[in-house]
């Protein structure tokens, strides 16, 4: 289904042509017949019937058609009309006439020119793959044929909803007082967080800047500089795994305020996304849900769970003891899940879906089910062990009705949870929950503000180092770290993490002391951060702010699972361009010049 997206904004009324066109492709209409004109774009197909040839003439705009007529047109013309290949880059002269069969389906479908000159600008090879909306071309060679790609219809509309975007975040920020400032792009490289890109100083031997993951130290050392609201659509590198959502480099809508407590963020912020969705989709979207985190993990099992649909967990543990099934007495949780109307489900569908949540993605032993029949019968897949009256107390401490499936997945707590979240997200595409026409946004609260990772042997910052924690948990980081909330938020919307922010912390000391729970020498802090203890000591405000995926936001918008059609030139799943063959081998004077040794051993 097509987003009701408003392009109209981008569809000159007056636009200032030049020599090769008086119109564009996409504007003439019934108020235009008997004009002359002059068209300029590529050509989209033509058709040649003997005695009537037909252009689609294409442009960023649209298209417009061309037809000439062997019994009024000259030879010349004709000849130079029949020569036209797919994309040749051609200009049309002519008049514009009513169209005998109309076509509603284009803005121009009402006319068509007759041409009196065609003129050839460019010849075009064939294409290896069709500029249609539905192409012949997968993938990869769209890819290495990125130019190409980016003509079709489909591809371009998404750059323009990118487009509509970040002009309405300029606006509302702009109308909110924010002032952009734009911060390096050569920084320095730190060890928190994912890995860096790095780049070799060929002036500083042995030395190195990175890429930024974000601008987080600079933005707050804007607010200590006195710039009280900052943002940037910026562009972020990260050098992690790929995936549908992920690229190396990627742009985010950054944000920064001074003299602001939580709630301030949260109803700016709020604005923004409401303002983004009204003009981009005519959406009205209500004022958002919140939800904390410990909230989120007991009811769903995730930190950014998608909340058009129930489907809740419910805890059974206490009413599964001491039957003798072995699972469930071990394990430390036993969770399940509704899912209504699904009790018809075969044996072959209830084994496909433990088959599902055994794959290593999910991880789970096996799967228990208790089905609930129209007329109240109940079958289980451990009837063995447990008495219909005990199964019904299931159905009952988890709200079934008749007709439901109870779907149950049990071991540690955490592991399940998580296991289960995405059982539930599974069922929830299969029973047509999440349709992609319905929004629900949510703002997640109160997050750890720290983790204790095992195999490292220390603390991590959920967020970053510089997330303050709850005012009231501050006495909690000299007794049980662990417990310490962060005055830390996300924005999710139907499942999907767009923003994360949180309130900064802005005093030496404190910051000090969570450099120090996070593992950091003082020697080793002043290496890396001493720029921004230095700078608190010179009267930091109080600050905090936010940062929105645009990438990610921008694909939920145009209905897409990926970010990939959303940026002009994106990298493959290996972190490649393969249009322009990235990355490269570096000649060897290079690599001297920067005084690098290449072991690839």
């Amino acid at each position: 289904m097509e987003r009701k997206v408003d392009f109209r904004y981008l569809q000159p009324n007056s636009l200032n042509l030049n020599m090769y066109r008086s119109n564009t492709c996409g504007e003439l209409n019934a108020a235009d017949i008997g004009k002359e004109v002059v068209l300029a774009g590529w050509v989209q197909k033509s058709r040649d019937k003997g005695g009537l040839i037909w252009i689609d003439l294409r442009d960023r705009y649209g298209i417009t058609q061309i037809i000439l007529n062997e019994s009024n047109d000259s030879p010349e013309l004709l000849k130079t009309a029949r020569s036209l290949g797919r994309e040749f880059v051609i200009q049309v002269r002519g008049k514009v006439i009513e169209r005998s069969s109309k076509n509603d389906k284009i803005a121009t479908g009402e006319i068509e020119v007759v041409p009196s000159e065609i003129i050839i600008l460019n010849k075009a090879e064939l294409p290896p793959f069709l500029i249609e909306d539905e192409t012949d071309g997968g993938d990869d060679i769209r890819m290495k044929y990125r130019y190409l790609d980016l003509r079709r219809n489909v591809v371009r509309k998404n750059l323009e909803l990118r487009h509509r975007v970040s002009q309405v975040a300029r606006r509302y920020l702009d109308a909110q007082q924010f002032i952009e400032v734009e911060t390096p792009v050569l920084i320095k490289s730190t060890p928190e967080g994912a890995r860096d890109f790095v780049v070799p100083s060929r002036m500083n031997p042995g030395e190195f800047y990175a890429l930024p993951q974000s601008p987080q130290t600079f933005k707050q050392l804007l607010m200590v500089a006195g710039f009280d609201r900052y943002f940037q659509i910026v562009k972020c590198f990260r050098d992690e795994d790929l995936r549908a959502d992920r690229q190396p480099e990627f742009t985010q809508i950054d944000c920064e305020m001074a003299f602001v407590e939580q709630e301030d963020i949260l109803n700016t912020f709020e604005g923004l996304t409401k303002s983004i969705f009204k003009e981009v989709l005519q959406i009205d979207l209500p004022d958002f849900k919140r939800m904390p985190y410990s909230e989120a993990m007991q009811r769903f099992g995730s930190d950014k769970p998608d909340i058009r649909f129930g489907m809740e967990f419910q805890y059974l543990k206490e009413l599964t003891l001491d039957a003798g099934f072995p699972v469930f007495d071990q394990a430390e949780s036993v969770i399940g899940i509704v899912a209504s109307g699904c009790a018809e489900y075969t044996r072959k569908q209830l084994d496909e879906l433990t088959e599902w949540v055994k794959r290593p993605q999910i991880g789970a032993g096996g799967l228990v089910y208790v089905r609930y029949g129209q007329n109240g019968e109940i079958k289980s897949s451990v009837d063995k062990f447990y008495s219909p009256e005990v199964l019904k107390k299931w159905l009952d401490k988890a709200n079934a009705k008749p007709n439901d499936l109870l779907l149950i997945l049990c071991g540690k707590e955490e592991k399940t949870q998580k296991a289960l979240n995405e059982l539930r997200l599974e069922m929830g595409s299969r029973l047509g929950l999440r349709s992609k026409e319905k929004f629900e946004v949510l703002w997640v609260m109160d997050f750890p503000l720290l983790e204790f990772i095992e195999e490292e042997g220390r603390y991590f910052a959920m967020h970053h180092p510089f997330t303050s924690p709850k005012p009231e948990d501050i006495a909690m980081l000299a007794t049980d770290p662990g417990k310490v909330r962060a005055n830390a938020y996300d924005l999710v919307i139907n499942g999907v993490e767009i923003g994360g922010g949180s309130i900064r912390i802005f005093n030496k000391e404190l910051q000090s002391r969570m450099f120090s729970l996070l593992g950091f020498s003082e020697e080793e802090a002043k290496k890396q951060f001493g720029f921004l203890l230095d700078a608190f000591e010179f009267g930091a405000p109080p600050h905090g702010g936010i940062a929105f995926g645009f990438d990610r936001l921008c694909s939920m918008l145009g209905g897409a699972d990926s970010i990939r059609d959303f940026i002009a030139f994106p990298k493959n799943n290996s972190g490649r361009d393969v249009m322009i063959d990235s990355p490269s081998t570096l000649d060897q004077k290079q690599l001297d010049e920067l005084s690098i040794a290449v072991n690839l051993k």
